[in-house]
């Protein structure tokens, strides 16, 4: 993967979609390893700029997803690939809680 680096300015624009994950008892490394794998593929995405995942330190269960997209197109375009459809199919029934939040920039930056 290459490295991209985003000025301040540059990371506020776009869209933002935020996701919260919890893994059922005894899954939390399924979900952890479906995660990761989802890195490249959804960083090679032309609408993405950036898919961090991250797990908590205090709850091994509990993950956020910090998603960058450069517009909300970005964000459906990513629903409708097949890495993205492959991990909703085999990691649904593996997840306690999923929400998912859109955000878009506001204010002075906007």
């Amino acid at each position: 993967m290459a490295e991209t680096a985003f000025t301040p300015a540059q990371l506020n624009e776009g869209f933002v979609v935020a996701i919260e994950i919890v893994a059922k008892a005894g899954k939390e490394d399924t979900i952890a390893g479906a995660l990761q794998a989802l890195v490249t593929p959804t960083m090679a995405e032309p609408g993405v700029k950036l898919f961090l995942p991250f797990r908590s330190p205090t709850n091994p269960a509990s993950f956020f997803i910090f998603e960058l997209y450069k517009n909300e197109a970005g964000w459906a375009a990513h629903q409708t690939t097949d890495h993205f459809k492959a991990f909703v199919e085999t990691m649904l029934p593996h997840i306690a809680k999923r929400e998912r939040v859109p955000y878009v920039p506001y204010g002075p930056n906007a």
